[in-house]
């Protein structure tokens, strides 16, 4: 049976769309339209698009400008400026940002993540702000003096090698700068040995090497004033180290025959390092170090008796017996248990009880007795301390701010700290405590000088309207 044979009418598709499928429109085709490229098409299509959706394209149709005299003539409309640029981003130094959104808080500020190492959260938190002293010089931030000065304290490890034999010629405003620098910016910190050299100059016997003389210390340091060691103490340098350094121990000389009666003596011992200091900063950051001793304060101070200004930031409470505070001891007549220092860990919240403090800082103003200035920041903690008054034998003890500290004119009491958005409750009532008790203090000494003695100005910190009201509302719950 012969196979049906079915002889396809289109070997392959047609290049023109069936009639069927053209609009009238479309089916008048002019030579133009076959001309134009794919991409054009395609443009036109994404304008008819966007004019049938009520949206007007962006892209804008460059047109040649004219110059103002003649688009005033012709009346052609002034083109339209161009978009102002997005501002970029910058960090903290300066540098542009990299491209995105700004990273989160605890990544940026790493003392606020709980992975933080233990170190890098103490650094954080115990710091405090320190203020200059008012009388130190300061270049220029930026200046050419500025920038020397920071190399130098950066690269303090090899610097101190290399010109060990220039620090100390260096002029006198410069080098107590420079020990600022170093330890602000030098992370081991200056060590006595670093004072040394930049105070006094290297050893005698390196100077005798290479036949240089040493040094008049008298001459040499004259003209200092000023000595910032904020941050040192606790890191790098002692008290004790310190005393050493600015009065040297006297050695005993065996007298010699003398060839005149009229011979001037000569001097027993080493010079005062510093013959006329009268600023000096001690400032400490808390809790970044070991406890600082009062006792060798005390010590220090009786030999500085023309400091006018001193910088005790962030020191703790005045006591002579820091580690006993939670000691007893058997008493030899009852067989019970005393306290063995003389402050107790509940001596200042329930027994009210200042009288070690108060001590202290009277026998320190016994000592310096023409301060002019005193900076008290990070202390709120003893503030009270100031202004209280304890039992003695047959006497009572306090701070006088009549006689022994009467010359001071600046008391410097702020916290040492800034209340963020983030802050919490208990920060912010301990801020305004910190306050209330700088506003106590103050009041006080006005009220004991009471026209006796000069006008003392007291600098505290002050309290946000969002922090007050917050204080005010804890405080009328209180009440009620």
């Amino acid at each position: 049976m012969p196979k049906k044979r079915h002889q396809n009418k289109y070997s392959k598709p047609p290049s023109v769309a069936p009639p069927i499928l053209s609009t009238s429109s479309s089916s008048r085709t002019t030579p133009e339209q076959h001309e134009r490229s794919v991409n054009q098409l395609l443009a036109e299509l994404r304008r008819t698009s966007l004019k049938q959706n009520g949206v007007q394209s962006s892209y804008s149709v460059a047109t040649p400008t004219v110059p103002p005299s003649i688009r005033q003539i012709l009346q052609i409309p002034e083109t339209p400026a161009p978009p102002p640029r997005r501002t970029q981003r910058r960090d903290v130094n300066g540098r542009r940002a990299p491209p995105g959104p700004p990273p989160p808080r605890s990544w940026v500020s790493l003392a606020q993540s709980r992975h933080a190492p233990p170190d890098l959260k103490t650094d954080a938190v115990g710091r405090i702000q320190h203020w200059p002293l008012p009388g130190a010089y300061a270049p220029d931030p930026g200046s050419l003096v500025d920038q020397v000065l920071r190399r130098i304290a950066l690269d303090w490890e090899q610097q101190r090698h290399w010109n060990q034999f220039y620090l100390y010629t260096l002029p006198s405003r410069l080098r107590t700068t420079l020990l600022s620098y170093i330890s602000d910016l030098y992370q081991p910190g200056l060590s006595v040995k670093d004072l040394r050299l930049v105070l006094a100059g290297p050893a005698e016997e390196e100077l005798a090497q290479y036949g240089i003389e040493k040094p008049d210390v008298c001459k040499l340091n004259g003209d200092v004033f000023c000595l910032d060691l904020a941050g040192l103490l606790g890191k790098s340098l002692t008290l004790k180290e310190l005393n050493e350094l600015l009065f040297p121990p006297k050695v005993v000389v065996a007298p010699d025959l003398q060839d005149s009666w009229d011979a001037p003596e000569p001097i027993s011992g080493p010079m005062k390092l510093l013959p006329n200091l009268t600023q000096l900063s001690l400032a400490v950051d808390p809790g970044t170090g070991p406890p600082i001793s009062w006792k060798q304060l005390l010590s220090l101070a009786s030999k500085l008796p023309t400091l006018t200004h001193l910088n005790l930031s962030g020191w703790p409470e005045p006591s002579l017996t820091p580690n006993a505070k939670f000691a007893k001891v058997a008493s030899p007549l009852t067989g019970g248990a005393v306290q063995y220092g003389g402050t107790g860990p509940y001596s200042h919240n329930l027994d009210g009880d200042w009288s070690e403090a108060i001590l202290v800082l009277k026998r320190l103003s016994k000592s310096l007795y023409s301060l002019d200035h005193l900076d008290l920041t990070g202390c709120g903690d003893w503030f009270p301390a100031l202004m209280k008054e304890s039992d003695a034998d047959f006497t009572l003890d306090f701070v006088d701010w009549v006689g022994d500290w009467g010359k001071i004119t600046m008391l410097r009491l702020y916290s040492g700290y800034a209340l963020t958005d983030d802050s919490s409750r208990s920060q912010i009532t301990r801020f305004a405590d910190w306050i209330e008790s700088a506003t106590a203090v103050e009041k006080h000494i006005r009220a004991q000088r009471s026209g006796r003695g000069r006008w003392i100005t007291v600098e505290k910190d002050t309290l946000s309207e969002s922090a007050r009201a917050f204080v005010d509302s804890q405080q009328f719950r209180g009440t009620v």
